[in-house]
């Protein structure tokens, strides 16, 4: 398994991968931890948990390297992947027993209530463009719910996905209660069918987690999915124009725009739009894409070359079925996996920009007419993740966003992830949640309890 500088496409280092004896091994020592692990306090726990939040904090610099290094992030945006990751550490440490303390029913028994038990082994199927990020919002609330965690992160992150583990060992959780898989996509059958293996969860593609949906459902175990989005960010006639801009770039670029909740379809009614266009573009034109590793870059490579490809194809054709270029719109020639800030308008429905998620930093602008136009074209979708909604009137907002079907709506703001509150999607976007209460209490027995008088 190879690690490969998306920056210059150099090797950084080789990795042997588990063979299936070997996996299978690793997952019969994880059932024997969880045993001991699903008894273990909420106390305890949550002490394991806040050193896992230290050992974060303390390799800090060394850990957003290994990403930046690994899938191209620029190096600030690493740094808070990181910081966020201690986050959810602390957040879940904090709160886990609250959120899964018996629930007292009254009914005509003695004593009813509703406990919240582990369920065993979870295996996470992880992408690579939050390499930290989205490991660490499943293992937090998984491991401090009781259960045991198994990562197969992506092949083109595995030191990330090693030093993941190393950290929750560092921090004394113990040997085998969270383990990385070094294994390709074809043994995941194999895992997911093995009787100790309780549940999945996977973050990526439609493809992927369609597969991984009908392989656990062949064994009648649970999923969580979190896949794809072609987020809307709609620009209202009321909408604080300069304020909405700045954060369209923001939104649209973070991670070099490989982000399932990155904002992709910038809906724009018509009396806005010649001014969105220009201010959008300038701000687009301003950023400064180069070396991931440089604190002054505003745009890193993408993760791979087929992804550099899938761009291209998706901004000509687009073009060639009518939508104009106003910046950008060709990879970049040299070493690495760059490709230009690109800004597309009018665009129709048809185009592969309307129609597809664009995992990278191409922006497309869709006219509409007024507000109801502008809500039927977020929903003319197949993903439903997340949206943004940019108007002066809240309650108007507040209003359109229950139109909206998508799994959030940020009103005035950039769409993202927070321990403090749900986050998954609808349609094609998945289905579960992670993150809050809501996102511990997947993964766990939901159970009735009924004592006579």
């Amino acid at each position: 398994m190879k690690a490969v500088n998306p920056a210059n496409n150099r090797l950084i280092k080789e990795y042997p991968e588990h063979e299936m004896a070997e996996v299978k091994h690793i997952i019969n020592l994880a059932q024997e931890e969880y045993h001991a692990w699903r008894r273990v306090s909420f106390v305890q726990r949550a002490a394991l948990m806040k050193n896992a939040a230290h050992v974060l904090r303390k390799n800090k610099e060394k850990l957003a390297f290994l990403i930046t290094q690994e899938m191209g992030k620029i190096i600030r945006e690493s740094r808070a992947e990181v910081e966020k990751c201690a986050w959810v550490c602390d957040y879940y440490a904090e709160n886990a027993e609250r959120f899964l303390t018996a629930e007292i029913i009254e009914t005509d028994a003695g004593e009813s209530y509703v406990s919240f038990e582990p369920l065993g082994i979870v295996l996470a199927v992880m992408p690579w463009n939050f390499p930290f990020w989205q490991v660490f919002r499943f293992a937090a609330p998984a491991l401090m719910a009781g259960n045991a965690g198994l990562l197969k992160h992506a092949s083109n992150v595995p030191g990330c996905a090693l030093a993941i583990e190393k950290i929750f060992k560092e921090a004394g959780f113990p040997e085998n209660i969270f383990r990385t898989l070094l294994i390709k996509p074809n043994l995941i059958p194999d895992v997911i069918g093995d009787r100790h293996v309780q549940a999945a969860t996977l973050t990526g593609s439609e493809p992927a987690g369609a597969a991984v949906a009908a392989l656990a459902g062949r064994e009648i175990k649970k999923t969580v999915l979190e896949l794809g989005g072609s987020d809307p960010f709609i620009v209202l006639r009321d909408a604080d124009l300069d304020k909405a801009v700045q954060t369209a770039v923001q939104a649209r670029m973070i991670n070099a725009g490989q982000s399932c909740i990155a904002a992709k379809r910038f809906i724009v009614v018509e009396d806005l739009l010649p001014a969105f266009k220009q201010k959008m573009a300038e701000k687009m034109r301003a950023l400064k894409v180069g070396d991931p590793q440089d604190e002054s870059t505003d745009v890193g490579p993408l993760a791979r070359p087929d992804l550099v490809r899938d761009l291209e194809r998706q901004v000509e054709k687009s073009i060639e079925q009518g939508a104009r270029l106003l910046l950008g719109g060709k990879a970049i020639e040299g070493p690495g996996n760059f490709y230009q800030p690109t800004v597309l308008t009018d665009v129709k429905k048809g185009m592969p920009v309307y129609e597809e998620e664009t995992f990278g930093p191409v922006a497309a602008i869709i006219p509409v007419q007024d507000e109801d136009e502008a809500i039927a074209v977020a929903n003319d979708s197949p993903f439903g993740l997340g949206a943004s909604l940019w108007t002066k009137n809240i309650e108007k907002g507040k209003t359109l966003a229950r139109e909206i079907r998508a799994g959030a709506v940020f009103i005035n703001g950039m769409v993202k992830s927070d321990p403090r509150l749900p986050f998954g999607g609808i349609k094609k976007s998945g289905y579960g949640r992670e993150l809050s209460h809501y996102g511990i209490k997947e993964f766990v027995n939901i159970k009735t309890v009924w004592v006579a008088e």
